[in-house]
């Protein structure tokens, strides 16, 4: 059997995610995508289930949500909390802040395609044998296969971005031939589901008032087969070789034009939509399958190839070829080290991200590309106080930088929105956006949430993703295409901070300002969570402020903008430690309402910034220790992302120990059949943030220097990284054994000058531009 022959090579490669059930729910069901459309591969035997989805299926048309009654009540809201008076400025922040209306638009599944096998009488999996699916990441191709009544079944699938369609290649081989109806759906929420052809259907419809029109298109061809259309199916008759081609499209990026005068728009769009997808379907069956899948693979391949990181190979490929995935993962809840599976995590992690971002489609939302759900949990939108950027986290590292660039296009169109939310909320300059954006790139504050809707920190924490490119990539032409947005937020800052005094001295501080989702107690006992100049607000403006100032220093630009920036930033609220020795959380000592609350937001200066180093700043780093040690005491940790956050956290302490317990126990308490995390229910950041971790764990670097293996763990003891990247344009290639470090090689892409840590030791060197350099230490 082709297929098994070739997962069984994927195995031993800890690239296989395998199960010898089919899928009982979405959370084990597989998750395919290029991109722009994705599915969920249930595997069933009778009637296989994939659920699909298209980056564009939004609920709605944009909305001016901004809050007219803002920008008259702000200096109330800040005479209030400057109070104390903390309870009637947060109902008014309700009143006056809020979004109108007070929700953004919805991502939404788009419907399923059934595959029904006609096999004479029902069939359940008890009543096959040698039954198998999986996903192989080495070469993104799901796959389903079993054996009834002397015929073996086989499935193969995958979506195709060169070809911008999902193939499936169905087959029967022994002495019965394949008969089946494939049928499209969408819950009751579709307009219309017909022929388009002898050999295919359609089924689309329109997405709200002001909203899109999609359509998803299925073809069938069979060599040896009958096809038909009937009703809405499509129906195959004595095939041994079936193969279905399917895509799907929405005006966001199919433009109508509409010649006929007399033509309903409606019907112009459904019109539009079908020779798109027509012509999709075509060319895709006009190639051969194995064509179609070598392209696929190839290109595939171009991202996944990049890096890799293998752990000792003889431990780690045991356990994951010879077990299934779901027996992998309870086991490790018995205390064992899994490192197959830890591999196999990783290797997944990057799948992930190279299936639901790439260049020219919508960013990751909070569940990448795949949503099963008209009303998701959170809306499945872009959360932008630590999810979406999380998201991220490894895409520069794990060298697929072309993969964070849709989060840029996103921010491009959040722009000319944020800058009407500056002028018409809080009347002033430049652009400002809030914990949560959409398709359309609203920026108005997102739900009626006390501790974080009134956060205007997103489009700054977003922003610093641009510098984050840029460290990595050195490509100018993108900081000089982005530097404006930059600018532009830190620009509202100058506007809308406010003077404080603390110590005698005085700031500038946000307000009102929010720690992301988490609450104070004040010595009087009342409750909040909006108050002035928090800790994280300060350590963003800190980021994005040195940023559009380095940036303008590479760009040649010195103008009274840039002097005002720098001299802002010199006038923020230094991050601070408390009397307990943790670092401080508001600008004030508070009681926390949750000690063990999800966020950490007050450590973003350790992770993702790198304002507290270990070996920069050790009395913060001691405290930023102090900090994560009391917040897991009191039960943090207990969501994926934020088990990933903590992984990060103690990578940047070099604590190898920790950082990789954590990631045991986001496995073991947060991690889905299918590997995907749990929030719970699924959010795809703690995937992301997680295998950035891995990352940190075995090279760290920044301006000053690169840290190698700074928290190997135990567990760990031998094994490679290829291609990662750093920051300065380079890439690395590191190989440790016993626990130390035998090999590392760099290659920089300009000439420069670098230097290296490991352990105590340290090293600097010349690095000509685009030779392997051998790293050294005496």
């Amino acid at each position: 059997m082709e297929i098994r022959e070739k997962q069984d090579r994927g195995k031993q490669n800890c690239a296989v995610l395998w199960y010898d059930r089919p899928a009982s729910d979405w959370n084990e069901a597989l998750p395919v995508g290029n991109g722009r459309i994705g599915g969920m591969v249930y595997g069933n035997v009778g009637c296989e289930q994939i659920q699909v989805n298209e980056d564009t299926i939004w609920y709605g048309g944009p909305m001016d949500r901004n809050n007219p009654s803002a920008r008259e009540k702000l200096p109330l809201i800040r005479q209030l909390i400057k109070s104390g008076k903390i309870h009637e400025a947060e109902r008014l922040c309700r009143q006056a802040l809020s979004g109108t209306p007070f929700g953004m638009r919805i991502y939404q599944t788009l419907g399923d395609i059934a595959i029904d096998y006609d096999f004479g009488r029902d069939i359940a999996v008890e009543d096959v044998s040698a039954y198998e699916r999986g996903l192989n990441v080495e070469d993104a191709l799901s796959y389903t296969q079993f054996q009834l009544d002397d015929t073996v079944y086989e499935r193969e699938l995958f979506m195709s971005a060169p070809d911008d369609v999902c193939v499936i290649r169905l087959t029967a081989r022994g002495k019965n031939k394949m008969n089946l109806e494939v049928t499209q759906s969408r819950h009751h929420m579709y307009d219309y589901s017909e022929k388009a052809s002898e050999d295919s259907v359609m089924l689309g419809g329109n997405l709200g008032r002001d909203g899109l029109d999609y359509a998803m298109m299925c073809k069938a061809s069979s060599p040896d087969g009958k096809v038909e259309v009937i009703g809405e199916s499509i129906v195959v008759y004595d095939a041994a070789e079936v193969d279905l081609y399917w895509s799907a499209a929405t005006t966001y990026r199919v433009k109508v034009q509409c010649e006929d005068e007399n033509l309903d728009e409606s019907l112009a769009k459904k019109k539009a939509l079908k020779a798109v997808l027509t012509e999709k379907l075509e060319k895709a069956a006009s190639k051969s399958y194995d064509e179609l899948k070598k392209r696929h693979i190839a290109d595939y391949q171009s991202y996944f190839d990049r890096m890799s990181l293998t752990f000792d190979l003889d431990r780690a490929a045991f356990s994951t070829a010879q077990k299934t995935t779901d027996r992998c993962l309870a086991e490790i809840a018995n205390g064992s080290t899994d490192l197959g599976l830890e591999q196999l995590y990783f290797n997944f992690g990057r799948y992930l991200l190279i299936s639901c971002s790439r260049p020219g489609t919508l960013p990751a939302t909070l569940q990448g590309l795949w949503n099963r759900d008209m009303e998701a949990p959170w809306d499945a939108k872009f959360t932008i106080n630590i999810n979406t950027e999380m998201n991220y986290w490894p895409a520069e590292v794990c060298g697929l930088g072309d993969c964070h660039l849709p989060l840029f296009d996103l921010l491009k169109r959040m722009l000319p929105n944020g800058r009407k939310t500056a002028e018409v909320m809080y009347g002033c300059r430049g652009f400002v956006a809030h914990h949560n954006t959409d398709i359309w790139g609203d920026t108005a504050p997102q739900d009626l949430w006390i501790p974080g809707s009134f956060w205007v920190m997103g489009g700054a924490w977003l922003c610093t993703h641009i510098w984050t490119h840029y460290e990595y990539t050195g490509d100018e032409d993108f900081l000089r295409e982005m530097f404006p947005i930059m600018r532009e937020a830190a620009q509202f800052f100058l506007d809308f901070c406010i003077e404080h005094e603390i110590d005698k001295k005085t700031y500038l501080c946000t307000c009102p300002s929010v720690s992301p989702e988490n609450t104070f107690i004040l010595p009087n006992g009342e409750q909040g969570a909006n108050s002035i100049g928090v800790t994280m607000d300060n350590q963003i403006l800190r980021d994005l402020f040195c940023q559009c100032n380095k940036a303008a220093k590479i760009l040649g630009i010195s103008d009274a903008l840039d002097r005002q920036i720098a001299d802002a930033c010199e006038r923020l609220i230094p991050t601070r430690i408390g009397s307990d020795g943790r670092i401080l959380e508001w600008c004030e000592e508070y009681a926390e309402k949750e000690p063990g609350h999800r966020h950490i937001s007050h450590l973003y200066g350790l992770h993702p910034s790198d304002q507290i180093t270990k070996d920069g700043t050790p009395e913060f780093a001691r405290a930023a220790e102090l900090t994560l040690q009391k917040r897991l005491e009191c039960g943090g940790g207990h969501t994926g992302w934020s088990r990933a956050w903590i992984m990060n956290h103690y990578a940047k302490l070099w604590d190898g120990e920790k950082a990789h317990e954590n990631l045991r126990q986001l496995l073991i308490q947060s991690t889905l059949p299918n590997l995907f995390d749990n929030h719970p229910p699924f959010q795809i950041d703690g995937n992301f943030g997680s295998i950035a971790a891995m990352v940190e764990m075995l090279v760290q670097s920044n301006t000053d220097r690169i840290v190698l293996l700074p928290a190997l763990p135990e567990a760990w003891r031998s094994g490679t990284i290829t291609g990662v990247r750093v920051r300065g344009n380079a890439c690395m290639n590191i190989a440790w054994k016993d626990q130390k470090l035998v090999k590392a090689q760099i290659c920089s892409g300009r000439d420069t000058v670098r230097t290296f840590v490991y352990h105590d030791r340290r090293v600097e060197l010349m690095l000509p531009e685009g030779v392997w350099t051998e790293i050294t230490f005496s």
